[in-house]
């Protein structure tokens, strides 16, 4: 996997506006851009909440990502990174703030009425059907259409080739990184607005890392925008156009993949160095 190759990925479309925006997300100071998130295509604005009668988990925490970008959350462990996610896909309650999807409103909304709606996630264990082949699995994720999928079934094996080679093998067979390729897949077989992925390189080797994020970034072509939660932060700022830097369920940085790459204190704390 090359990082030459993705200086100029993503569409950038700013042609979608939300009127409801509340505004820009401003890093500390000094620290990466201030990230206009008004028009975004999906937003977690503001969002403070956590499980069930517990202790606030995250505190004014906001994400966003816009069509053809991939936007990254990255911080130490339980800084509150699938939280935000899972508070994005309508897992938990949020006592404060909202998520708006394409110019609506979705904090109300149930998981499946987001899904209805547009959204496609991927959790990071117990994503596919082990007992059932490659094939069914992809079929499960066309639950909710109503139309002949066979073309996005072949664009998904065109995309994972060696999902069609495993097509008939049962997905519990498969290796980790493969099962992933078969989550991604049977996501994308809703033909989602926006793919969140909940640590889609987990326990995977690092070459199999590097081939999950280069169909990531192939994804992301597409124009479709992919929210993403990675504990392998360096990587995953590489290929990502906003980065989200959380700890302790607030933002903490904020900016492009490049600029927290090359912010020292963002490397001191959080890369290694």
């Amino acid at each position: 996997m090359s990082s030459g190759n993705y200086d100029d990925r993503g569409n950038k479309d700013a042609s979608i506006t939300n009127p409801k925006g509340r505004g820009e997300l401003s890093a500390r100071p000094g620290t990466g851009q201030v990230m206009e998130t008004a028009s975004a295509f999906l937003i977690g604005d503001s969002m403070t909440g956590g499980y069930g009668k517990g202790p606030d988990i995250l505190h004014d925490c906001t994400i966003a990502v816009n069509p053809g970008e991939i936007a990254v959350i990255v911080g130490p462990n339980g800084a509150g990174k699938s939280t935000a996610m899972k508070a994005v896909f309508g897992m938990l309650d949020l006592r404060q703030g909202s998520v708006r999807l394409d110019g609506e409103d979705i904090t109300a909304l149930s998981p499946q009425d987001r899904v209805v709606r547009g959204m496609g996630f991927v959790p990071q264990t117990n994503n596919i059907f082990t007992s059932l082949t490659v094939e069914e699995n992809l079929e499960m994720g066309a639950f909710i259409r109503r139309d002949d999928f066979r073309e996005t079934m072949a664009q998904i094996y065109d995309l994972f080739p060696i999902l069609k080679d495993k097509r008939n093998q049962a997905a519990g067979e498969l290796s980790g990184g493969q099962r992933q390729q078969v989550a991604v897949g049977r996501a994308l077989m809703t033909q989602p607005k926006v793919l969140m992925l909940d640590e889609p390189t987990a326990g995977v080797s690092p070459i199999v890392m590097d081939e999950l994020f280069d169909r990531i970034i192939e994804v992301s072509r597409t124009g479709i925008p992919i929210l993403m939660v990675e504990q392998n932060a360096r990587q995953a700022l590489e290929i990502a156009d906003k980065g989200y830097v959380l700890v302790q369920g607030s933002n903490a940085y904020a900016g492009t993949g490049k600029e927290l790459l090359a912010d020292p204190e963002v490397r001191k704390s959080f890369l290694g160095g």
